[in-house]
């Protein structure tokens, strides 16, 4: 009776349509399986049992750390974007899979001047911070004023 019903759908509906119709699916179903971690956070999550191994499309978007004995890993953001993570057995049969979504904190401003960017942590007081996107004299100038702030507050060796 199924083969019947999926060759009178075929019929009817045209093929683009049906595609249509399965990536809407795959996208409900994958939308309970998203995992948000903010930029340059981390967070623990629950591995599926009998996971052994651990596999992220795109480590430069996330990366993660297996935990020992509890079934646990941690995921870090490294860049924003999305990408999948995998879940395998000890047989490298496929028990899970999520999607990885790297956001930016809640308190972050963005300055865009024409191609310009300049990013700010405002929590509460807006101050400047180093992020992926911003410009390069910006990003030079405050991670030297961060380096040379870590210099005088260092123990004198």
């Amino acid at each position: 009776m199924f083969n019947f019903r999926h060759r009178i759908l075929q019929l009817v509906l045209p093929p683009a349509t049906l595609l249509l119709g399965m990536f809407m699916s795959l996208d409900r179903a994958a939308a309970a399986e998203i995992i948000t971690v903010i930029l340059d956070q981390a967070k623990i999550i629950q591995l599926p049992e009998r996971t052994s191994t651990v596999i992220v499309g795109n480590p430069g978007v996330a990366d993660v750390t297996l935990l020992k004995k509890n079934g646990r890993m941690i995921i870090t953001a490294k860049g924003f974007g999305e990408t999948n993570m995998l879940a395998l057995d000890a047989q490298g049969n496929s028990i899970g899979e999520s999607l990885v979504r790297v956001v930016a904190p809640e308190h972050a401003l963005i300055v865009q001047r024409g191609l310009e960017r300049e990013s700010y942590s405002c929590n509460p007081r807006c101050q400047p911070t180093v992020n992926l996107g911003d410009t390069t004299r910006f990003m030079t100038e405050t991670a030297g004023q961060v380096q040379q702030r870590n210099t005088f507050s260092s123990p004198a060796r």
